[in-house]
């Protein structure tokens, strides 16, 4: 590529909407629910689902390791939304109360964290 070819990560061309806000949620499953049948439902629908939501601009979901820290069937989702007004709109959405009610048979959100990132952050390419 040379200099002057626009670079979309570089130019801003195509790239993502810069996430400001940043939600943290603890999630413990519900008694009786296997691991694997939440997990697979987070790899298979809601990250499918994420494209639907404008507002989200990264989503993960992260099965707690520390042994000390959490019991069996616990995780944590972060969200990073380009504001929380966006992603309240997006929670409006037929997507959003889908994904609310299949999660609500298999999780429950246990604790909730909201922050304004402060400056651009890190992340390697």
């Amino acid at each position: 590529m040379s200099p002057d070819t626009p670079h979309p990560a570089r130019d801003g061309a195509h790239a993502p909407p810069a996430a400001t806000t940043v939600i943290v949620h603890r999630i413990r499953l519900l008694g009786g629910v296997d691991p694997e049948r939440f997990e697979s439902w987070v790899r298979d629908v809601d990250y499918a689902a994420c494209p639907r939501l404008p507002g989200v601009v990264a989503f993960a979901v992260q099965r707690v390791t520390d042994a000390g820290a959490a019991s069996p069937g616990e995780y944590f989702e972060v969200i990073e939304v380009t504001a929380r007004a966006d992603f309240e709109r997006d929670m409006q959405s037929d997507t959003f109360r889908g994904l609310v009610a299949e999660f609500e048979k298999m999780a429950t959100v246990v604790a909730e964290l909201t922050g304004d990132r402060v400056g651009p952050g890190y992340r390697s390419r």
